[in-house]
């Protein structure tokens, strides 16, 4: 029988399929359902800097709001309640006590002092690693592609320098060149890198001309980004390579193993076919692993990355002259 053990920055899972960050990573009802229907692993719905911003400015107005009251009554407190990134914390441990599986903590911020210190704060609560989402559109047009890149990694060094856990950076696919921003991010000592972020854009509604902000899941055919990468990058850098965006089936989830992910995290396929697609999948590759002879991940992982595959037109450029000079393979001709 296939044996799907794998292994996260250095966390031992038992299979490759990872939950990752989202509604159903935010109630503990779901969350012990993605456990028990087989998942390796989780990572809990982000922490935001807004949150932590908001529970700022609404500490200090309670903190403030009997400055003018007169001195007969200064005695008269404010009810200070913890709500916010506080009530997250606590929910966060929570949930890394109710399940068996590894749980990685997620932190989206902007500020560069927000995350070092929000980072130990998650790391505290016993998450066994953490997951930084990068993802944040930078509105100076007059600050340099570098000079973003650079306070990013500036950040990295910070939080690995407070904690103890394994960190990953959950990147966008947006970098002029991904492929040296993450060699000099695992020079730093990043442990994982997910790739890539599925990012959220607004829409309009016409009628009332008004913002939306529609809830858009992928398709199979968006993890073709993140098996291209992890291709590049298999056997290139020492932290671990999780795909992610578009990976809905077992077929998915073998292409990017065959690529040289070393797992593969899931969201929309959990809404569009409900949490038993993770026994689905698993038994997917099961199967296939079965009828191919491989008894680990391990023996085929990377088998089809840049440096092994045995069709070097994959990871090219020149793929687009490869098509088009095989039009014919794709294009029925119209009948003389």
């Amino acid at each position: 029988m296939a044996n799907l053990k794998s292994t996260y920055m250095g966390l031992p899972l038992k299979n490759p399929f990872i939950a990752g960050a989202c509604s159903m990573t935010a109630h503990m009802d779901s969350i012990k359902r993605i456990a028990d229907a087989g998942a390796g692993a989780l990572v809990i719905q982000s922490l935001f800097e807004e949150q932590i911003q908001l529970q700022k400015a609404r500490l200090e107005e309670e903190l403030t709001i009997n400055d003018n009251l007169d001195a007969e009554i200064q005695d008269l407190f404010p009810d200070i309640k913890h709500s916010g990134p506080d009530e997250h914390l606590m929910w966060v441990r929570k949930a890394k006590e109710a399940v068996d599986i590894p749980v990685i903590g997620s932190l989206n911020c902007v500020n560069p002092e927000t995350w070092a210190e929000w980072a130990v704060k998650l790391a505290e609560t016993g998450v066994d690693a953490l997951e930084l989402n990068l993802f944040a559109i930078p509105l100076d047009p007059s600050r340099s592609a570098a000079s973003i890149e650079d306070e990013q990694l500036d950040t990295l060094r910070q939080v690995k320098a407070k904690v103890q856990i394994p960190v990953s950076v959950k990147l966008s696919p947006f970098y002029t060149s991904p492929l040296e921003l993450i060699h000099r991010m695992d020079t730093a000592g990043v442990d994982g890198f997910v790739l890539f972020n599925r990012l959220f854009h607004p829409s309009f509604n016409i009628e009332k001309e008004t913002g939306k902000y529609p809830f858009n899941l992928s398709s199979s055919s968006d993890h073709r980004l993140a098996l291209r990468f992890a291709g590049l990058l298999h056997g290139e850098v020492q932290g671990s390579i999780c795909a992610s965006n578009g990976i809905h089936t077992g077929e998915d989830a073998l292409e990017v193993l065959l690529a040289g992910a070393d797992v593969f995290q899931a969201v929309s396929t959990l809404y569009k076919n409900r949490i038993t697609v993770i026994e689905s999948v698993l038994g997917e590759i099961s199967t296939w692993m079965d009828r191919k002879g491989y008894s680990s991940i391990e023996d085929f992982r990377g088998k089809l990355s840049v440096k092994k595959t045995p069709d070097q037109w994959t990871y090219r450029r020149a793929q687009y002259v490869k098509m088009l000079l095989k039009a014919d393979d794709y294009v029925a001709r119209p009948p003389v």
